[in-house]
């Protein structure tokens, strides 16, 4: 293992959620100079309940660390990787601690596979680290690995309008000026589509208060990067969103809700609807990370 680049946790197993976190982790480790550290985990409670009937622990090991080679195998050269099987209570458990005793950049992770095509759905062990992982948590839309790209060309970082949200700003920029990358920065107006005088007063009051928000994020930024400011309205989230342009090596880096203490990610409200009509990666920032 490498000491002298930065590591990315990737949570594997032999499936597409699996290969859709592979896929995307390359795609960072690409684009920022990190190695990868392809995770599976052995739950003590299954393990515990399969060795008294027929598979010892070392077999079980044994099949780990076949599902990761056969992980590993999918990272394209050039790209640092390691394989660990490590135990703990749950998946999201174990991934949480490797990230930490290791220092991960981020952990890395799929969806799940039921969910629609190019959108996010979590399962058990997404929804475990959006709630209270200790590093950011990068996550993969379902069937990513199908449409892999080679690295990242622009992320978009985004600014809540609440006085007492949580700021993604210093992470997103600092991935933007370690991978070179384009910059956007978003804030979601949601109207509710009630067209009446009063709804459209506070309408454009949450789009003047919007744009005053990117604009001190657009200052924040400096004069180094270039960055991009938008405001998107819409009845819902999901319309809002859906007029927004997206490429093919666009990530979307968003804070923690307010309801969590801090260096924990949490996802709030606000954050799991822009999750739901996404179709490109997300990262999830913990609150007050640095």
């Amino acid at each position: 293992m490498s000491t002298s680049l930065s590591r990315l946790t990737v949570g594997y197993l032999a499936t597409d959620t699996g290969a859709d976190g592979v896929a995307l982790a390359a795609t960072i480790a690409a684009t920022i100079g990190a190695a990868i550290d392809l995770v599976c985990v052995l739950r003590e409670d299954e393990l515990a309940t399969r060795t008294q009937r027929t598979y010892s622990e070392k077999a079980l090991t044994a099949q780990a660390q076949k599902w990761l080679d056969a992980g590993a195998a999918l990272v394209p050269e050039g790209i640092e990787v390691d394989t660990h099987v490590v135990t703990a209570a749950s998946f999201a458990e174990g991934l949480a601690g490797f990230a930490t005793q290791t220092n991960a950049r981020m952990i890395v992770i799929g969806g799940t596979s039921d969910g629609i095509l190019g959108h996010h759905t979590l399962g058990p062990v997404g929804l475990g680290l959006a709630h209270y992982s200790p590093v950011p948590v990068a996550l993969a839309p379902a069937d990513h690995h199908r449409h892999p790209v080679p690295r990242l060309s622009e992320v978009t970082i985004a600014v809540a309008p609440g006085p007492h949200s949580d700021n993604p700003l210093p992470f997103g920029l600092a991935l933007a000026a370690e991978g070179r990358l384009a910059v956007r920065l978003l804030t979601v107006v949601v109207d509710g589509g009630v067209p009446d005088p009063t709804n459209l007063a506070t309408r454009q009051e949450n789009v003047a208060a919007a744009r005053r928000v990117l604009d001190e994020a657009s200052s924040a930024a400096g004069d180094d990067i270039t960055v991009e400011a938008l405001v998107a309205e819409g009845a819902t989230i999901t319309q809002s969103l859906r007029a927004l342009r997206w490429g093919p090596g666009d990530i979307v880096v968003m804070g923690s809700g307010r309801l969590t203490g801090e260096k924990r990610v949490f996802l709030g409200p606000n954050a799991a609807r822009i999750l739901r009509a996404a179709t490109v990666p997300i990262i999830l920032v913990p609150k007050a990370f640095d």
